[in-house]
């Protein structure tokens, strides 16, 4: 598929539910394994090297680890259980959760999170079960595992660990259990189906208050369906599975619809391109394992574009993907004069079951857009109403907020007063800005919400100024997001004084680090000003602070990283990306024009240079 029409015919030729492989997502592993029983549908990476002999799982072997952990999480957890699990990218991993989505519902963790949200996260999702991995060198997922088994009652704690760790009291081995479960069937019952709740993703960012997104069966199926026929995977093709499985992309795009395909997965190490080793292999294992649709968030990306080919194969690859994140313009360039391959963006969103849209590779790709919405979705761009509620739909070029019905939109979050304002009557408000061109491809422009996205992890500025203004000194702070060349934006934080105070920058990232709980949103940098400004009726208006914060950027790269002083910087809301930044240089050299184009042609910022 390569345009609206064929996306049409598409579903006009049979209807969703004559496309879809069953009724549950395991419906989706059955019919995998029984098309492509001996094919491998996992390979597990830890190191990236040469030599490593890596762990294959073939398709068969993969349904029998969901049925058995099915049947040890219904065990354990009774009727429908909820089922937590904190665990890198493993094979395991997908099976604790494909079998939880069998057996009850999957509670997905974000590894990194502290263990006082941890524990928030798990008691409002009603889990039973805690999987999660065991003493490890480097990560301290076991340590919280073992703090959240004191903190919430009835926790049945599964350790993921290698054969021979030392036993622990209170806790069981996860693969140990597994072995005494059946493979070849449920011994439960039937599995969870069509509008029955598959998962609760949280949403919200690594900080901020925790919000459970709902995933039913159908939802997900559909997701996973929509991605594949976009992107026209099939058994053929053999693709970098990068992100957690915590994250949507990770579980729709890179998981269940890869393997609905009888496509195969490369997971490259646990952590992912977390990894320096698997960015500095990147291009060798393209090669090694013949991989044909590559693809990482663009901070990643952009970091593997800075190793050399030297060599490489990539014959195979006919497309890259990239998604969680906006795509700098020149990492896409970048991507295709080393590749000589199309870098096409991925559109999702938790609340939409993972995906929204997908540039297709059958088409020729264009940067700067995220494709056409999925098959059997409905998206559209709606100009929005005094109150900030979505109205009428928006002409071509029109940026409006982009709003999605169809199967795929969640239920909503597991506690309904969430729901308020991001869904009403079968209609996602995504809280996202963006146009459709004449072509139906849609652009992301920016977004009507605050969050602030570092290379993929949301942030939630609110509880950065929440601990900002606990400072003695601090009488009101705004949190923006800082254009970022690597991580897209970062968060930086304005304060101004109460009357007589006096603070220096370094006291207040000491503050910032001690009281936020989460590193990435420690603030970059802090601003002290005059005043934060406001609206006419009390509220603090961001739209200047993210202007400023994007003004003070280029100066700086201007100033110290060109030498160039005294140049008009002015940054203003609006263009295709959503901010423009207009820049006078106080010479006329042609060669310092271009040089400067180039130095923020990384940014997610129109920019225009001109000399005086």
């Amino acid at each position: 598929m390569r345009t609206p029409a064929d996306i049409a015919r598409f579903e006009a030729e049979r209807p969703l539910d004559e496309r879809l492989p069953g009724r549950s997502v395991l419906d989706a592993f059955i019919a995998s394994a029984a098309q492509h029983p001996e094919r491998t549908a996992i390979t597990m990476l830890m190191t990236g090297a040469p030599d490593e002999q890596p762990r294959r799982v073939n398709y068969s072997q993969l349904l029998g680890l969901i049925r058995r952990a099915a049947n040890l999480f219904a065990t354990l957890g009774g009727r429908r259980p909820g089922v937590a699990y904190m665990l890198p990218s493993l094979v395991e991993t997908h099976a604790t959760l494909w079998g939880a989505e069998t057996a009850g519902y999957a509670v997905p963790i974000n590894f990194l999170l502290q263990t006082a949200h941890i524990a928030e996260l798990i008691q409002a999702s009603g889990s039973k079960v805690l999987v999660a991995l065991g003493p490890h060198p480097h990560l301290d997922i076991w340590q919280k595992a073992l703090q959240l088994r004191e903190q919430v009652p009835g926790l049945t704690l599964l350790r993921v660990a290698p054969p021979g760790t030392p036993a622990e009291d209170g806790t069981l081995d996860f693969m140990t259990e597994l072995m005494k479960q059946p493979d070849d069937r449920l011994a439960f019952g039937g599995p969870g189906q069509g509008d029955d709740i598959a998962a609760y993703f949280h949403t919200g960012g690594t900080t901020g208050a925790p919000k459970l997104v709902a995933h039913t069966h159908r939802g997900q199926l559909t997701a996973a369906l929509g991605g594949a026929a976009l992107t026209g995977m099939t058994s053929d093709d053999v693709i970098t599975a990068s992100l957690p499985l915590f994250h949507v992309g990770g579980t729709i795009f890179c998981g269940l619809g890869a393997l609905m395909s009888g496509a195969e997965l490369v997971i490259t190490s646990p952590v992912g391109m977390r990894n320096p080793a698997m960015v500095a292999s990147f291009w060798r294992i393209i090669e090694r394992h013949r991989v044909t649709l590559p693809g990482a968030v663009p901070t990643s990306i952009g970091a593997v574009l800075e190793v050399p080919l030297d060599g490489a194969d990539l014959s195979s690859v006919r497309a890259g993907f990239t998604g969680a994140a906006s795509l700098p313009l020149a990492v896409g360039e970048r991507f295709r004069q080393v590749t000589g391959k199309t870098l096409y963006e991925v559109y999702g969103m938790t609340e939409a079951s993972g995906l929204l849209a997908i540039d297709p590779p059958a088409g020729p790709g264009v940067l700067g857009s995220v494709g056409f919405p999925l098959p059997y979705t409905e998206l559209v761009v709606r100009r929005l109403n005094s109150d900030g509620s979505p109205g009428d739909a928006c002409p071509p070029g029109e940026v409006g907020v982009v709003t999605l019905r169809g199967p795929t939109v969640s239920p909503g979050y597991r506690n309904p007063g969430h729901d308020r304002g991001v869904f009403a009557d079968g209609m996602l408000n995504t809280g996202d800005l963006g146009y459709v061109d004449d072509t139906g491809r849609i652009h992301i422009a920016g977004r009507t919400k605050d969050l602030i996205i570092r290379s993929g992890h949301n942030i939630d500025p609110l509880m950065i100024e929440n601990a900002m203004q606990r400072h003695p000194a601090v009488a009101l702070a705004a949190a923006v997001g800082m254009p970022d060349a690597y991580a897209g934006e970062l968060p930086v934080c304005y304060v101004a004084l109460r009357p007589g105070a006096a603070v220096t920058e370094a006291e207040l990232h000491a503050h910032a680090e001690s009281a936020i709980a989460e590193r990435p949103a420690w603030p970059k940098h802090i601003f002290v000003i005059d005043s934060i400004p406001v609206t006419s009726v009390g509220k603090i208006y961001k739209p200047t602070l993210r202007c400023d914060a994007a003004a003070r950027l280029v100066t700086r790269i201007l100033q110290e990283e060109l030498g160039i002083d005294g140049a008009e910087v002015q940054a203003t809301e609006g263009g295709s990306r959503g901010l423009k930044v207009s820049v006078r240089l106080p010479v006329h050299d042609a060669s310092v024009v271009h040089c400067a184009r180039d130095a923020l042609g990384a940014f997610l910022f129109e920019a225009a240079v001109s000399p005086n």
